[in-house]
């Protein structure tokens, strides 16, 4: 994790600070990039807690094309949930509990339909992206695209949609990936660019 350590110190170096949307402030760096060789095993960091049951819920819920949180609230992961609970609040302006929101997320598919969606967040843009032409399966075509076309340099896929940032809950942080291959299939070396417009950068000190 010294890669790590190290873009965290240059954070410290040669950040500057600004107030944010939320409230908290940030010391923020403009344009960095972290490299990993995944031949040498994942690259799960120590310094931090990871919760990687929710990790592995959230990225399959990405990979369904779901939107509404009932399905992770049922799996017990609750990071999506600021966002519909505080829509709700402030519509009806009942200062339910989030625990009392999520039992009837969980429970009551109507209120789930009702108050449990996100609007076009991953979901939507990687399974079901509205083109001119009607709708992509971003995940289908990469899929069908890396078994057909393997050495093309068009394997990307975009959660970036301009027109319905504003729809959704919270615009993409990760907002584009693009797969590459080296080698000739079956013989091959996949590689991935993941590329986020904003991220956390933290320390956990136990």
């Amino acid at each position: 994790m010294r890669q790590y350590l190290d873009y965290l110190q240059d954070i410290l170096d040669h950040g500057t600070r600004h107030e944010d949307r939320t409230g908290t402030g940030t010391i923020r760096v403009f344009g960095r990039q972290l490299r990993f060789d995944l031949t040498e095993g994942f690259p799960l960091l120590t310094t931090k807690r990871v919760w990687m049951r929710g990790v592995t819920e959230e990225l399959l819920w990405f990979l369904r094309g779901e939107t509404n949180i009932q399905s992770l609230v049922q799996a017990g992961v609750s990071i999506w949930t600021d966002w519909p609970l505080q829509r709700y609040r402030d519509e009806t302006g009942d200062e339910i509990s989030q625990e009392a929101f999520e039992e009837r997320i969980a429970t009551d598919d109507a209120f789930a339909e009702r108050w449990g969606d996100l609007g076009p967040v991953y979901g939507t843009q990687w399974r079901d992206f509205e083109g001119p032409e009607g709708r992509v399966d971003q995940i289908e075509r990469l899929v069908r695209g890396l078994r057909e076309t393997p050495h093309s340099r068009r394997h990307v896929v975009s959660a970036w949609h301009p027109a319905q940032i504003e729809d959704a809950a919270l615009p993409p942080c990760h907002y584009a990936f693009q797969c590459f291959v080296e080698g000739e299939p079956g013989d091959g070396r996949l590689s991935l660019m993941w590329q986020q417009r904003s991220v956390d950068s933290f320390l956990f000190l136990n």
